[in-house]
């Protein structure tokens, strides 16, 4: 949108709520992949803002992002207040929750620091499981939507597109995409397999908050049902932040522990979320391989669209670690043997 037209709009928005007078200045902020754009209002006498700037006219109670907060607030797992919005211009004001994300911070956290963090981030996964099946309503955008075999196939073939060919020039034949596709087919047939949970759909470092000392959650409006391996493999997976094996383990360990325990007030254990049977903890691990080895090929397509179709050179930093996510998955299981030869073939990372 064009920068003139929301500084236009935010300055009626903040006459409109009588913050006009009291701002002191507006400062743009780093925005995400959608087409919204960010602003700070620092005020005088209460807490600074943010405007989400929206390219036109909203209808603010029909947006995901408004739905889904209602449902995250219920459970409650901490998201950031919407303090007002207008639909003519445009614009949502949320509580600031500030410029640290957990991406920042761990580079700068104790291990102790670190541990915890993390820790709390699963224990955020677990309560969106848990309290997601109890809330269950098609009042709520996330329940009417799912990462169903056909999600999980358009988001295999989009890292086909975008990564291998777009990004990396591959020239693929006949008998090469059809080999991917059986591949793919196997891959999204077995995540969809188990019964879905609530996910966030985009749970990473990025969309995890530092403020006053505790984690917030963003960027939820995506929302849906999935896998219960979905967002601790995005979480520990995360291609922006570098895990080992030892890290994985401990925190997948923590989120089974938590998953197997009584509920606060003494109920009796919850069945396993996601599954309709009681998953070892090899198969869990199994399950959350397939989950993160899906998640890494779907954001190697984005960072590839980001990078050949947008412009966006920001991401290519990112792949490297990725890249190094998809090889180590690919040598750890006999049955991604045929799709590491096919990638391997026109990724010398992966050979």
């Amino acid at each position: 949108m064009d920068g003139a037209d929301a500084r236009t709009r935010i300055d009626q928005f903040l006459t409109d709520t009588g913050h006009r007078q009291n701002s002191v200045t507006v400062v743009p902020l780093a925005g995400d992949a959608s087409d919204r754009q960010y602003f700070r209002v620092l005020l005088r006498d209460t807490a600074s803002q943010v405007l989400a700037v929206h390219p036109g006219p909203i209808a603010f109670d029909t947006l995901p992002f408004v739905n889904v907060a209602r449902l995250l607030g219920a459970m409650p797992v901490p998201v950031p207040r919407i303090l007002a919005h207008s639909d003519a211009l445009g614009i949502i004001a949320l509580e600031d929750l500030g410029d640290v994300t957990l991406q920042t911070h761990v580079g700068t956290a104790s291990a102790e620091e670190h541990a915890a963090l993390y820790r709390q981030a699963v224990t955020f996964v677990n309560t969106i499981q848990r309290r997601g099946r109890e809330l269950a309503s098609p009042d709520y955008v996330p329940y009417g939507v799912a990462f169903d075999v056909e999600k999980l196939t358009w988001e295999l073939r989009f890292f086909t597109t975008h990564f291998l060919e777009a990004y990396h020039g591959a020239r693929l034949s006949d008998s090469v995409r059809t080999a991917l596709e059986h591949e793919y087919a196997s891959i999204a047939d077995d995540l969809a397999s188990d019964s879905p949970v609530l996910c966030h759909r985009d749970y990473h470092s990025r969309n995890l908050m530092l403020h006053e000392g505790s984690l917030r959650i963003i960027d939820f409006q995506d929302a849906r049902m999935g896998p219960d391996t979905y967002d601790l493999a995005s979480l520990l997976r995360d291609s922006y932040v570098d895990f080992d094996d030892q890290q994985v383990d401990t925190l997948i360990s923590f989120f089974l522990a938590q998953r197997a325990a009584p509920d606060e007030d003494d109920r009796a254990p919850s069945t396993p979320s996601g599954s309709s049977r009681v998953s070892s903890r090899d198969e869990f691990r199994r399950r959350f391989d397939l989950m993160a080895l899906q998640r890494n090929l779907k954001a190697l397509g984005t960072f590839g669209f980001q990078t050949t179709s947008r412009g966006n050179t920001a991401y290519v930093q990112y792949i490297p670690r990725t890249l190094s996510y998809v090889r180590a998955n690919l040598d750890r299981h006999e049955r991604f043997g045929r799709l590491g030869e096919l990638l391997a073939e026109h990724l010398e990372q992966l050979r």
